[in-house]
């Protein structure tokens, strides 16, 4: 039922899509139901002591307005090939720098994070080298309707979705088969406090990091990127894969996720209003 939904709004003109945003989604979100907005506020607040409270206030109703924008874009691409998408609102830069470290070292690992629209990040199989796989790890959503319908959404972007359980055995068959691949991982959401090992100050916090690109890079010895994504316009993305290292082993322990984290805090710090502030990032301390 929710995916025919999906097929019948993803045919409607984008301008539209965007007026039921702004109408309708909004609306609901901010002012009737106030969808997590202690949430939000308590994190602008604690990440922004520095601005003024009209300042935090004005980018707190930008974020409602972009998740809006953003799950009405994910509905519009549904009947969107890759091809359309790059064309009109996602443009990447040093793409052909991921394609040949997949092809030279087998695989390289992409960090990615929930900015602007990140399900439209997975848009660029068909750009990379025939033979190389664009790998997304994706974690199973509780409700059985809401994960069949994602993925049905993210199968139209032609990458392969492996569930996050699964990442390490499909991984290892990849290498196995001498198949290259590009492995995403969204990869700023917090860690279980058992097994979080990198602690970074983020956004004036003392934070805890997903370390699983790192370890998977050292591993596999695949060199490991940042993506990075700014929103120049409502329906326009500019992402630019970011090389943090391509000799992974030479590393420090927890050196390749700290860099991770500086690069995303600058990231935020440039648009704030399009990174993803409904969660509970800040749950558990090191305490």
């Amino acid at each position: 039922m929710l995916l025919h939904c999906t097929a019948a709004l993803s045919r409607l003109p984008l301008r539209v899509h965007y007026l039921l945003a702004d109408g309708v989604l909004y609306p609901l979100l901010y002012h009737l139901v106030r969808y997590r907005r202690k949430m939000v506020r308590k994190n602008l607040r604690n990440a922004f002591p520095e601005k003024t409270e009209a300042e935090r206030l004005r980018i707190e109703r930008d974020f409602y307005h972009q998740l809006a924008y953003s799950a009405v874009e994910t509905v519009y691409g549904y009947r969107r090939t890759n091809a359309e998408l790059l064309r009109d609102h996602v443009h990447f830069e040093n793409l052909e720098m991921i394609d040949r470290c997949a092809r030279e070292y087998g695989g390289c690992v992409v960090m990615l994070s929930h900015l602007g629209n990140w399900e439209w990040m997975a848009s660029f199989q068909e750009w990379l080298s025939p033979g190389v796989t664009e790998m997304n790890v994706y974690r199973q959503l509780k409700s059985e309707p809401m994960d069949r319908m994602m993925l049905a959404i993210r199968a139209k972007r032609e990458g392969v979705c492996v569930e996050k359980r699964r990442i390490l055995r499909e991984m290892v068959r990849y290498r196995a088969e001498h198949h290259p691949v590009v492995l995403g991982l969204i990869s700023d959401q917090k860690p279980r406090p058992e097994v979080t090992r990198t602690w970074v100050d983020f956004l004036h916090q003392d934070t805890g990091f997903l370390d699983g690109g790192e370890m998977l890079a050292k591993k596999f010895g695949y060199p490991v990127f940042c993506l990075t994504v700014t929103r120049p316009e409502r329906g326009q993305y500019r992402a630019r894969f970011n090389l943090i290292t391509e000799t992974p082993k030479d590393t420090p322990e927890g050196e390749i996720t700290t860099l991770y984290a500086r690069t995303l805090e600058d990231n935020i710090r440039r648009q704030p209003e399009i990174w993803l502030w409904t969660h509970n990032r800040w749950k558990w301390s090191r305490q």
